[in-house]
């Protein structure tokens, strides 16, 4: 457990086997990565409030984060704050504390290290193959197998490819 003095807060962050323990105690996981990163892969039951926000230039912060925490969670919830790499839930996780959150810990190391560890994580179900267009060349090709035909010189069970 590290323990680090920003604003008026003291930040507790702790390893992923300890977030792991928390959120089996009854902690709730708020991711505050990108709606793209959470996409890709999140903490099972994790709630996902971007703290920043990906622009042309940039990354910004989300001016609404805190109102969109209130939204979903009491200040006296148990919360395990996360991101990509550890970074950017430190600060989450200050904002939180600066705003009377009682029970906010930083997960060191962010989902990153989550994965390498090799702990559950909610991965996407559905794949969207990339379409192809009708004129494409390969839609021209027949892709349907030629039919197979019983044998009768080799016997009722077999079955030959009739070219």
């Amino acid at each position: 457990m590290d323990m680090k003095k920003c604003s008026n807060a003291e930040i507790i962050t702790v390893d992923v086997h300890a977030a792991r323990n928390l959120l089996n105690s009854g902690y709730l996981y708020l991711d505050v990565r990108t709606e793209e990163e959470f996409q890709k892969g999140h903490v099972e039951n994790a709630i996902n409030i971007p703290y920043m926000f990906s622009t042309p230039n940039g990354r910004v912060k989300n001016q609404n984060f805190m109102d969109q925490v209130l939204s979903t969670h009491a200040r006296e919830d148990l919360l395990l704050v996360g991101c990509q790499s550890g970074v950017r839930s430190v600060y989450a996780t200050t904002d939180l504390l600066d705003a009377g959150f009682k029970h906010a810990y930083n997960m060191g190391g962010g989902y990153i290290e989550w994965v390498k560890s090799s702990f559950e994580a909610k991965k996407p179900t559905t794949l969207n193959p990339p379409s192809i267009p009708e004129e494409h060349p390969i839609k021209k090709l027949n892709m349907n197998p030629p039919p197979m035909v019983p044998n009768e010189s080799i016997g009722q069970s077999s079955l030959t490819l009739k070219i």
